[in-house]
């Protein structure tokens, strides 16, 4: 009896897995699902508490509720989204079509977006396979430091974001290209112009609608290093992307601050680029740090339930790598209350240089692409690989809530 009832259990966990696969969604019709919440109360560094852990992603802000059903993630996952706003890198501001026009000539589309009598002006060349499409798409985040065949086997079309015609890599605050329409965010931090422009690009891409060749339910993100970062706040940032592919993203990317903090020479909150966050998220290095009121495993699971793989390196100690394995498992976490753990992966593996994706790599990235822009659903993307230098690390101790948060 006890073996059918386990059966039975068994079965049934299945069941409501293969459900929830089918029910919620890979993708949105739109950027900001959750822009119609209200945003949180933000404590300052002097009213913030500590917090020696990471950050429960399943209790809202005030303390005081918690994300029990998926329907409850849009709105939680609206506060984490102001909360980086508010303390990271400034707000991304939406656009509205009356305020923009797209082209596609000689496969280059051109956007151009009007405010304050002023015009900035994006153009990307796409690159497109044979045959009329439409086209799965991937964007490089500068440039695409995956392998070519990739993409160009699959019959998936490619794009690099031109990411200085909005921001340059060290911006000049208030002499940038976005501050000509935006003069007032002179303060914003690049991961928050950068994830800005990609999301017009896209919005470009629809209005072009069907001759832009591209099935925008299909959109995939990747770079590496710097762009790493840069891919992943857009997946973060943006709905209406797919696959998330972000490679050696260090500090500022997936690896949580709190976790950084404690390790060697490595990119901390305190110690990373000053001109792609906010100056006065300068507040909360050091010890401030435990009083965050988020960290960056929540940045991550800002892409549940879309498809996010993270790639790391442990040859360089600067990535962080040990805080960005603890912020993949606890991230992963959310995925894995839905039902839906497969869309979130991460593999880190040293043995390579950096931003160059060892061959051991391949299958791990090329199943995320099969899956998540070509929709062959029989692809494994259950990957959960650290190499041996991250293998013995405690992560428990960062997490309790994984344990007790489901309750």
């Amino acid at each position: 009896m006890k073996r059918l009832f386990a059966i039975i259990i068994v079965t049934c966990l299945a069941t409501m897995s293969a459900m929830a696969q089918k029910s919620l969604p890979l993708v949105y019709g739109q950027e900001f699902a959750g822009a119609k919440y209200a945003a949180p109360l933000f404590p300052s560094v002097e009213e913030a508490v500590v917090s020696e852990t990471l950050t429960n992603p399943f209790v809202f802000s005030d303390g005081k509720k918690r994300v029990k059903k998926f329907k409850d993630w849009e709105k939680r996952r609206a506060e984490i989204i102001r909360e980086l706003y508010h303390y990271e890198v400034g707000e991304k501001p939406i656009v509205d079509r009356k305020d923009m026009e797209a082209s596609l000539v000689n496969d280059t589309l051109k956007v151009v977006v009007y405010r304050n009598g002023e015009t900035l002006t994006l153009t990307s060349r796409i690159t497109f396979p044979e045959g009329d499409g439409p086209f799965p798409l991937m964007i490089g985040m500068a440039m695409n430091c995956l392998p070519p065949s990739f993409f160009s086997e699959r019959g998936i079309a490619t794009m690099n974001f031109n990411m200085n015609q909005v921001m340059a890599h060290q911006q000049k605050r208030g002499s940038e290209p976005i501050n000509k329409i935006y003069p007032e965010l002179v303060e914003n931090g690049a991961y928050a112009m950068w994830p800005w422009g990609v999301s017009r690009i896209i919005d470009g891409l629809e209005m072009v609608g069907a001759a832009s060749k591209i099935d925008m339910k299909h959109i995939g993100v990747t770079g590496c290093s710097f762009a790493g970062k840069m891919a992943l706040w857009s997946g973060a940032f943006d709905e209406r992307i797919a696959l998330t592919i972000a490679q050696e993203p260090g500090g500022g990317g997936a690896a949580a601050w709190r976790v950084s903090e404690t390790l060697g020479h490595v990119e901390t909150l305190g110690n990373t680029d000053p001109h792609w966050f906010k100056e006065s998220m300068w507040a909360w290095k050091d010890e401030n740090v435990k009083k965050l009121p988020y960290d960056h495993h929540e940045l991550c699971a800002l892409v549940c339930p879309r498809a996010l793989l993270v790639l790391g390196n442990t040859d360089y100690e600067w990535l962080a790598d040990e805080a960005a394995y603890v912020s993949c498992v606890a991230a992963r976490e959310v995925w894995k209350k839905f039902g839906i753990a497969d869309r979130m992966g991460f593999s880190i593996q040293g043995g390579h240089g950096h931003c160059q994706l060892p061959t051991s790599q391949y299958p791990e990235v090329e199943a995320f692409i099969d899956k998540f822009l070509l929709g062959k659903n029989d692809a494994n993307t259950t990957i959960l690989h650290v190499d041996e230098k991250l293998a013995d690390k405690e992560v428990q101790k960062w997490i309790p809530w994984a344990t007790t948060g489901f309750k």
